[in-house]
């Protein structure tokens, strides 16, 4: 019989007392199919993820760039819908070691209901929940929804925000801190941003909450930067949704298995 999850804020506590940065890989649900989508969870979470995000393909993906938002696009002309993602979770999570959480805008949960719609994501074994447009002034209903049905609402500080904005997110977010290291949106870069040293660090010196560092990373050097700067996690999307999108199922699974063995081996080391 399969063990509990462990909950976003237990794994960092058990990766904290091992001396490890989490790895977390992104993927799009539905893209390039749901069963793949699936086999791709399963791949990911023994393959070095420490934790888990998928995204929830919507039409208006604001904060995705170019990789991503292609991606939500193709699963919606396919017409995978918000309930065939929660039927897949549902499925997939009690076979999985790594929390998940999933990437959603605001308005699709607006739209159906918050305690509904958090009631739904606990049942099926959500543990998190990433909200890209949610304003921090708009965000304690949702805190507090989440925080009876057991699911950790993490919010995202930008790099351009003022220190008094940051320590207010970084206050109300729960299982840890995500850290947005590029002014803009999500998508591969070459280089990480040198603030994010300072911010890490800045961070670090008023919280004792996980941070994770996420959008523009995508190679394992990058990755070995962000843990060496003092990160708790690594955050990857676009590398390993390009993968998937670029080769066919089959491959497009081969290579994001080994994209997840190097990053984790890179944060590691």
């Amino acid at each position: 019989m399969k063990t509990k999850t462990q909950s976003i804020s237990e794994c960092f506590q058990t990766l904290k007392g091992r001396g490890e940065c989490a790895l977390i890989p992104f993927i799009t649900a539905g893209d390039p199919d749901l069963e793949t989508t699936t086999k791709a969870l399963q791949i990911l979470d023994r393959s070095g993820a420490d934790l888990i995000e998928l995204g929830i393909p919507y039409s208006d993906p604001l904060a995705d760039g170019p990789v991503i938002q292609a991606a939500a696009t193709r699963a919606l002309a396919r017409g995978v819908t918000f309930d065939q993602v929660l039927e897949v979770v549902s499925d997939v999570v009690p076979t999985l070691k790594a929390p998940l959480i999933l990437f959603s805008y605001y308005n699709p949960i607006l739209y159906r209901g918050i305690r509904a719609v958090l009631t739904r994501f606990a049942d099926a074994g959500v543990k998190g929940l990433v909200v890209p447009d949610l304003p921090l002034e708009e965000a304690q209903t949702l805190l507090d929804i989440a925080a009876e049905v057991g699911i950790e609402i993490i919010l995202l500080v930008a790099p351009t925000s003022r220190s008094e904005r940051i320590q207010a997110i970084a206050e109300k977010s729960q299982g840890f801190i995500y850290l947005v290291s590029v002014t803009g949106v999500t998508g591969v870069r070459s280089q990480v941003q040198s603030r994010v040293q300072t911010l890490i660090a800045d961070l670090k010196n008023s919280t004792d909450k996980p941070i994770g560092v996420g959008f523009g990373i995508s190679e394992p050097k990058q990755a070995q930067q962000i843990a060496q700067w003092g990160a708790n996690a690594v955050i990857v999307g676009s590398a390993f949704v390009r993968r998937l999108a670029e080769n066919s199922p089959a491959q497009g699974l081969k290579e994001i298995e080994q994209l997840a063995q190097d990053l984790k081996a890179a944060v590691s080391s």
